[in-house]
């Protein structure tokens, strides 16, 4: 499997195209500027020098055509960046991985983006695409730290059984982490909501507290 990440150049981007090269899936970190997504590949792999990372930067057309496409943009880019390479995206697995979150003041609060939730917005979008919402509670900085396992469930939401099991599967490649599948697509709205939640947590804590479910043998 090789997979394209949209909008990587930003935390969340670069982290979690560091974690998957660490287990070996081939990945293009995407950007609209592909001296950005080269540079981004730099510093990843200068932050690991002694590791062999399967990293290389493209724009974000290239990153699209890869087998699963994450997208992992700011969530008021995620729709327009998605629609922007629909037809590399026809037929398949999109992962929309954003959250609607602002800080007020001292406080993270969700927003309501369009059609109800980022994934939602995103599947209106390229709607020939099999959107799932997945990632949206692991912490950049913990996908980015190679040298440390990362532990969590992973809620999974989508309107197509085969995108969640790609999802999964995907997953499942990263030690401790544990594919849950959540339901439909409409149940995005509040997994991306809780992430607010998540952060502020981890602020007033200073930890990366993540998700784990008890009573679920899977």
């Amino acid at each position: 499997m090789n997979v394209g990440v949209l909008g990587g150049t930003g935390p969340a981007g670069k982290g979690l195209s560091a974690r998957l090269a660490s287990v070996g899936v081939e990945v293009v970190l995407g950007s609209r500027l592909q001296e950005r997504a080269d540079q981004a590949c730099r510093s990843i792999r200068e932050r690991w020098p002694d590791r062999t990372l399967p990293v290389v930067g493209g724009d974000n057309a290239a990153a699209a055509e890869a087998d699963l496409v994450v997208l992992a943009t700011p969530w008021e880019a995620a729709a327009s960046t998605a629609g922007s390479v629909t037809k590399q995206l026809d037929g398949k697995v999109v992962i929309s991985m954003a959250n609607a979150i602002t800080r007020m003041g001292h406080e993270f609060e969700p927003l309501v983006p369009p059609r109800g939730s980022v994934a939602a917005h995103v599947q209106s979008a390229v709607p020939a695409a099999l959107v799932t919402a997945a990632l949206h509670h692991l912490p950049a900085r913990s996908l980015a730290d190679l040298d440390a396992s990362v532990e969590s469930d992973v809620l999974i939401c989508s309107d197509h059984p085969s995108a969640f099991e790609a999802a999964a599967a995907l997953v499942e490649l990263i030690p401790r982490l544990r594919p849950l599948n959540a339901g439909s697509l409409a149940n995005a709205a509040p997994i991306e909501a809780i992430t607010a939640v998540l952060l502020q947590l981890n602020t007033r804590y200073h930890t990366r507290a993540a998700l784990r479910f008890t009573g679920i043998d899977v």
